[in-house]
């Protein structure tokens, strides 16, 4: 059943998590506000593939200008606010450190400011990432587990996870962070890794393409399903006491498996196509990322629906 009539605020709308979140929200009989920089065919394809572009109250503007955020708080008197907005590709952050640094945070500081100082009872989600661990090693990162960020991105991503922490704690606001690790679906950009492998075995299945070149193809990574995570997301802004979750599958494979896993489904031998690029690899790279959720499956009742498997079938299915 829908639940009763509230202004949720979304940051970063026109991302995956942003119009997964919208469409929730909206299930759940939400007005939904959604912040982006600019509106264009291409920043909107997410809300129209999902069918709520016309159900979600676009703002254009950047988050990083605080007047107007503030602005459209006052306006429209959200009782809860998703920071999803920022870069979301490490990669990127090698390149422009600075900017992204700079942005992330800056968007952070502005809603809990203004939180902080306006709408103390608005209560505030910030999208953390597993990036925040670095490698995890042969441990399930949990909500306890050290930060080791080795790249801009988690660096910044790390400094948003406890602003939060201080502004909860220090001001009393109802803040909270989910330590999310990677997640995929048919809304992901092409630069991402599992659109690039679904599109390229797609081409060289039609014989459109002829090789795919990857990084190092030994890094495993715990991938999950983008609308499990923003349900999570929902969830951690629903309890008694705000607090901070990490939101992930709890298994990891390689990169070279889940090559194997979406070949296979295109009835393709991997290894005569797939190339591993020295010039492709990161700076600095993490090996292993694996995250526990037995904190929001225990105060959240939640977990992951599907596995990496499964999500890949859904993102060639959206491919064919």
């Amino acid at each position: 059943m829908p639940e009763m009539h509230k202004v949720a605020l979304i940051l970063g709308v026109t991302g995956q998590d942003g119009c997964y979140l919208a469409r929730l929200l909206l299930e759940k009989g939400y007005e939904v506000i959604g912040v982006s920089r600019g509106k264009s065919e291409y920043g909107l394809r997410g809300l129209v593939t999902l069918g709520v572009v016309d159900q979600v109250r676009l703002k254009l503007f950047d988050a990083q200008q605080i007047d107007d955020l503030k602005a459209c708080i006052n306006d429209t008197r959200p009782v809860e606010i998703y920071n999803l907005a920022g870069e979301s590709s490490v990669a990127e952050s090698f390149t422009k450190p600075k900017q992204i640094i700079d942005s992330t945070i800056k968007i952070s500081v502005n809603c809990l400011e203004i939180i902080r100082n306006d709408f103390p009872e608005t209560r505030y989600y910030c999208s953390a990432s597993s990036d925040c661990f670095g490698d995890t090693g042969q441990t399930l990162a949990d909500e306890t587990s050290p930060f080791r960020p080795v790249s801009p991105y988690g660096v910044a991503k790390a400094a948003c996870h406890y602003l939060t922490q201080v502004y909860r704690k220090t001001y009393g606001l109802f803040a909270c962070s989910g330590i999310v690790f990677n997640h995929e679906s048919p809304l992901r950009p092409s630069v991402f890794v599992t659109q690039k492998i679904v599109a390229a075995a797609h081409a060289i299945a039609r014989g459109e393409q002829e090789i795919l070149e990857l990084g190092d193809l030994s890094i495993e990574r715990d991938w999950g399903w983008a609308p499990d995570y923003v349900d999570a997301m929902h969830r951690i802004l629903q309890i008694d006491a705000a607090d901070d979750f990490v939101i992930a599958t709890g298994r990891s494979i390689t990169l070279r498996q889940l090559v194997q896993i979406v070949f296979e489904q295109f009835d393709l031998d991997w290894n005569k196509y797939v190339h591993s690029s020295e010039t492709l690899r990161r700076p600095t790279e993490i090996q292993r990322s694996r995250g526990s959720a037995k904190k929001a499956l225990n105060q959240l009742g939640w977990s992951a629906t599907k596995n990496i498997e499964e999500t890949v079938t859904e993102l060639i299915k959206h491919k064919l």
